[in-house]
């Protein structure tokens, strides 16, 4: 089988590094990708997709790209659930980033104060790997 998926798209807010309970480096972004086609009052419809990256590509994203940044992204689609605090079952659909490259001109963001970085706790079922 196969499953892989390639995006180019830019991303709608500044990433933000998080680790794992056992230290790996993760962030989650959100890619605005614009469709090819015009809907029928002739605008240009995104699609919003959510991607996780994982270890040195997620700390490269953080430090070198922003809100508005265009990137490519090949990974896997993935699938997950889980129980929200009402007991409600939520599904998640995302793209697990296996590579990503920076395709805008190259900022200056390396100088700048690198973001703060955030532990949240992630159970071993949540690790795509």
């Amino acid at each position: 089988m196969i499953n892989q998926v390639t995006l180019v798209g830019r991303l709608t807010r500044d990433p933000e590094l998080r680790k794992t309970s056992d230290g790996l480096p993760v962030t989650t972004v959100t890619l605005a990708v614009s469709r090819q086609f015009r809907n029928q009052h002739g605008e240009i419809e995104a699609d919003f997709v959510q991607c996780t990256i994982w270890k040195k590509p997620a700390e490269n994203t953080v430090q070198y790209c922003r809100k508005g940044s265009v990137v490519g992204v090949t990974g896997r689609l993935q699938t997950r659930h889980y129980d929200n605090k009402e007991g409600k079952r939520v599904y998640v659909t995302e793209v697990v980033a296996e590579s990503i490259r920076f395709l805008g001109a190259k900022p200056n963001y390396a100088q700048a104060e690198p973001p703060p970085t955030v532990t949240v706790t992630v159970t071993k079922e949540e690790l795509p790997f």
